[in-house]
Order: structure tokens, then C-alpha cells, then sequence
């Protein structure tokens, strides 16, 4: 998998809950890190997703995924979780996602989002602000890792999207 943009790659540490009989992460938990990721990629665009739902009506849904497991984590492993847009529609986005130990890669996968109207699950466009917010991260203006907003007119903590 290739991406134009650096990824933005939030840590995760392997719990003894994440972990099967046999010691190592169970294959489904990988899906959990990677909306982990998502959530906090978001975050760091300075898109709360609990204010997006307040303020616009409009939450993610994920609608696809394919995860490809490369090899195994394990209890108190320290993993990076990497989020790189690679389509970016206008009520869709498909996103790159990797964990990583060091430079191991563990698993990667494909994860396409929709965003949808929260009382009907129907599909809907992207806010604009949003969607303008998310072009600037597709396209290399994403800051990695920073917790500081990089769309200050996103919906976060009580901010208005037009």
C-alpha cells in the first residue's frame, strides 16, 4: 500500500485483553486499533466527532474494510497505528492503515467511511469545512501526531460548520 502523505500514527499499547489463547493480538483487535487511530487523526484535525454529530446531524459509518495480518503482536507491545487518505470523495473517504512494532509491519488494511445522517443512516455529503479540512490532510497539510486542531473551522468543542 502507497500514500502520498505522510501518515499520522497514534501508539497503542497491546493489554492482556487484546491478546488470545495463544498469546498474541486477536486478528479482529487490529480493526479496534485502526478506529482507535481514526478517532484520534480526526482529533488532531480538530474534528470531535461527538460535535460533529451535535452540530451537523451527520456521523462516520464505516462501510468496508479488508485487513491483510503480516505477523503477530504480543502482551505489552508498543505498536504505531498509521491513517493515510487515499480517496476522498464527498461523502466518502477510503483510508491506508498500518500497525506497526518499530519496523515490523503486523498488519495493514483499507477502511472506507461514509459519512451519514445520524437519525437515518442515510448516506450524505461531507460538510464543506470538512471536507475542505480533509482535502488539506489528503494532501500532505496534516500535522502528525499533534494534538493542536489543523482545521480550526471543523466541528470540535463547539465550533460551527456552515
Amino acid at each position: 500500500m502507497t500514500s502520498r502523505q505522510p501518515p499520522f500514527t497514534h501508539p497503542v499499547r497491546v493489554y492482556w485483553e487484546d491478546t488470545d489463547a495463544g498469546g498474541i493480538v486477536f486478528y479482529a483487535n487490529y480493526l479496534k486499533f485502526f478506529e482507535r487511530a481514526r478517532t484520534e487523526w480526526l482529533r488532531a484535525l480538530g474534528v470531535e466527532q461527538q460535535a460533529l454529530r451535535e452540530q451537523t446531524g451527520r456521523m462516520f459509518i464505516v462501510s468496508q474494510t479488508a485487513v491483510r495480518h503480516l505477523a503477530p503482536a504480543r502482551l505489552d507491545d508498543l505498536l504505531q497505528i498509521s491513517v493515510a487518505v487515499t480517496e476522498l470523495g464527498r461523502a466518502t473517504l477510503t483510508l491506508e492503515q498500518q500497525a506497526r512494532r518499530g519496523d515490523v509491519l503486523l498488519a495493514e488494511g483499507t477502511v472506507r467511511v461514509a459519512c451519514a445522517d445520524a437519525a437515518s443512516l442515510q448516506p450524505r455529503r461531507l460538510p464543506a469545512m470538512l471536507l475542505q479540512c480533509l482535502h488539506t490532510a489528503a494532501s500532505g497539510g496534516e500535522v502528525i501526531a499533534s494534538p493542536r486542531p489543523a482545521c480550526n473551522n471543523a466541528p470540535s468543542g463547539g465550533s460551527p460548520v456552515p
